[in-house]
């Protein structure tokens, strides 16, 4: 639950970033850590779902 909390601030942090930003190259940056932290965090709840399938 910790864990959620700590990933959900850094994504607040990027979004806030990404709201103010006005460097082409550090938005991009930015953009891009978002998606691959979104999509960590969809293989996450694929391999949680996947666990509970199997109990």
């Amino acid at each position: 639950m910790e864990k959620e909390l700590t990933s959900m601030s850094i994504e607040r942090f990027i979004l806030r970033k990404l709201s103010r930003c006005k460097q082409k190259e550090l938005r991009a940056n930015l953009l891009q850590l978002l998606v691959i932290r979104i999509q960590k965090a969809q293989e996450q709840a694929s391999l949680e779902i996947q666990r509970q399938r199997a109990i």
